[in-house]
Order: C-alpha cells, then structure tokens, then sequence
C-alpha cells in the first residue's frame, strides 16, 4: 500500500490475489447489480439460513451428484456469512479430537486450528512433490489408523497447489471416512474451477457429495458458497452441506459465533442457483479460466519456473522457482522484486500451516510461489510480462 496498491488499481498485476474475476466474462451471464430489499430484511433472520435458500442449496447438490441416490433437504444445510464463517462455525462444534490437516494448504486454518487448540489436537498429514501434493487414499487410511485421527481436513481442489483429489480417488476418501468413523472436512469452494490434464476445461465440478451413499449419516461435510465459482466474493454468502445431526449442532453454534447471514443477500442467492444461470456461469467459469491457466503455466516455464504439476483446478499455479538466478530464488525476495514493478505473488511458507508454530518451518517451501490467476486475462498477461522482465535482467546480471 505504500507503494501505491489498493484493489482495482489499474497499474497493479495482483497475482497474489485470492479471489476471482469479479466482472463481466465471455459466456457468462450478466452480473447481478441490483438487490431489492423488503421489510422483513430489516430485522434478524434465520440464523441457519432462509429455508428458500437451504432448499435450493440441497437442490443444487442432488441435480449435480445425487441423481438415483439418498436426497439432500433443507436439514441437511447451514448458511452463512462467507466461506472463513462456515469454516469457524465448524471448527467450533468439533470434540476433544485428533484433527488431520495437511500442507500446503489454506492459510487460514493455522488460526482455525489454533484457537481451539485447548480441545482438539491437530496433526499433520503432509504431502510431497512425489505424491503431486496429494494424499494418496491408501496413507489417509493409514493415518487414521496410525494417529486415531476422528477428523481430517483439507481444500479439495486444493489452495495453493491447484491440485484435485477426484474420481476413484476422492471416492476412495470418502469410503475410508466412511469405514474409520473420521469426518472429512472437504473444504470445495474451488469446486467448479476444473480443468483435464491437457489443458482443457473440466466438463463440470467435483465433490464428495458424489460418493455419500447415505446422507444422513456418513461423515463428509462439505463447505462452498458463492465465493469463488460464482464470482461474488463481496457478498460473504457460503454454505455446509452434511448430515443433519453434525448440520444441527453447527447452527447452534452459529447462535453464540454470528447470530446469522443476511436475508437480503440470500434472497438475491437464490437467483444465482437458478439451475440454467448457475451452469452457464460455472461452464464459462472453466472455459474462461483454463485459458488464463494454460498462459500462466506456459509463461513461467519460459521464465524458468518449474511448473511440475499443473493445476487440475483452483486459479493457482504452485510452483518452484529454485531455478532462478539468486535472489529471485527465494520466495520472499522475488516477492519484493515484483512489488518494485507493482506485481503481487505469495511466498511459499504462508501454506506451510502450523499451527502454535510448534514445528520448525519447512526451508523448502522458501522456493515455492503461489501465483493467481484470479485477475482478467490482460491483468494476468501484464503482470507475467513484468516477471519476465525482472528474471531476464537477474539473468543478465549474472
């Protein structure tokens, strides 16, 4: 800020950003810009959310993964609002547990986990380069088993490394929480953001909620809302999708935490689940995006950036930038070189979660950079023709 940042300045490149293109897009159907308020919005609301809004949320998951299978209903949904809300909600109703988490992952449940750290005890499941970052489905079972985990967390597509857990795999997840009595915390707010291995877009989202086999009581809770595949992140509208006894205690939590979203923005919500508005916005979501991620991981391989694994969702590209000419190697410092041309990228340590910083820091992450491909596709082409200027000159320097 200092340097003359702020959001929406046209002279910046944030590809450090965690939000999406929030603006008119190819295919996509026209923004909302109007919210009409009643009377009735002016006092207190439900404090699970509107049953409109409920149902039509339980909706959205059984036309997109419970077709011929047990049906999602209003009591199996808590609203709230924003996605970190849902999330603290749920952090608030675990018990004296052992809860697996893994990095790298989501910034925010170092404090999620470490507030209540006095009752649950978090426990690492770490991932490597070999693996793609990914939990194979064969060391969650073991891990379970090995640390008696009763929880186990993570963002699936996962934030910052673009990596999915779906198909055989994430059915495999869910089969084992099933069997070990371990809740799965799936975090899917990047749920719609799929793309195939060739650099094509995903033909629709992923989601454990494909693989429950009985709603009401298997243990998989799963956490979206309008955030990031929908494109409103101002409105702090996000949801958890579970069965309705885990459901119940998170709204009476909800009653001491936040007291409830607002009803206006759920109202205006239920436009933005229409079935026909919500797939042709998801659909050019991924034809959208999936060229702005093919550039970006091109772009860096050209920079020397290692791009191993490419992102199969999110808007994040995770990757190593070891092979730069010093002191663009390390993290911190490529970061303020950027800033000196008004890019923005994220170090690598700030997904090495820990919470109580009980664990010495992993000196490998200090060449890993998260860069967003959030911003519209000029933004994005700017801010990487300003990377590339700065690693040529470090080479020239050399």
């Amino acid at each position: 800020m200092e340097l003359g940042f702020y959001n929406g300045n046209p002279d910046w490149c944030n590809l450090g950003q965690g939000q999406p293109e929030i603006g008119p897009m190819e295919g996509a159907p026209e923004r909302i810009s109007t919210i009409e308020l009643q009377p009735i919005d002016h006092a207190y609301g439900h404090i699970n959310g509107t049953d409109a809004l409920c149902e039509l949320v339980a909706a959205h998951y059984n036309r997109l993964f419970r077709q011929g299978k047990s049906q999602y209903t209003e009591n199996h949904v808590s609203v709230a609002s924003g996605g970190r809300l849902i999330l603290a909600r749920m952090f608030a109703t675990l018990d004296r547990v052992n809860v697996g988490y893994q990095i790298p992952d989501y910034t925010a449940y170092e404090d999620m986990l470490d507030y209540h750290r006095y009752r649950i005890n978090p426990v690492l499941v770490e991932t490597t380069p070999a693996h793609g970052f990914v939990t194979p489905p064969s060391d969650l079972a073991r891990f379970i088993d090995q640390h008696e985990l009763r929880a186990y967390l993570i963002s699936n597509p996962c934030n910052p490394t673009g990596m999915v857990v779906r198909g055989d795999s994430l059915r495999q997840y869910v089969e084992t929480a099933r069997e070990k009595d371990c809740t799965l915390l799936l975090d899917e707010f990047y749920s719609h953001f799929i793309y195939e291995s060739d650099g094509t877009p995903g033909t629709g989202p992923v989601s454990g909620a494909a693989y429950v086999e009985d709603v009401d009581r298997d243990p998989v809770l799963v956490v979206d809302g309008l955030t990031k595949s929908f494109r409103y992140p101002g409105w702090r509208m996000g949801w958890a999708v579970g069965p309705p006894e885990i459901i119940e205690v998170i709204n009476r939590a909800a009653s001491a935490i936040d007291g409830g979203p607002s009803t206006a923005v759920q109202r205006a919500a239920l436009e933005v689940l229409d079935p026909a508005r919500a797939d042709q916005e998801t659909t050019a979501l991924r034809n959208v995006f999936v060229r702005k991620r093919n550039l970006m991981v091109e772009r860096l391989r050209e920079m020397g950036v290692l791009c191993e694994h490419e992102p199969g969702g999110t808007f994040y590209v995770w990757a190593s930038i070891e092979q730069l000419p010093s002191p663009l190697d390390d993290a911190d410092e490529f970061f303020r070189a950027g800033l000196e041309q008004k890019v923005m990228t994220v170090p690598g340590r700030f997904f090495d979660v820990n919470p109580g910083k009980d664990r010495v820091d992993h000196p490998e992450y200090r060449h890993w950079v998260r860069f967003s491909f959030g911003p519209p596709e000029a933004n994005v082409r700017m801010g990487l023709d300003r990377l590339a200027t700065i690693v040529r000159t470090a080479r020239g320097a050399s």
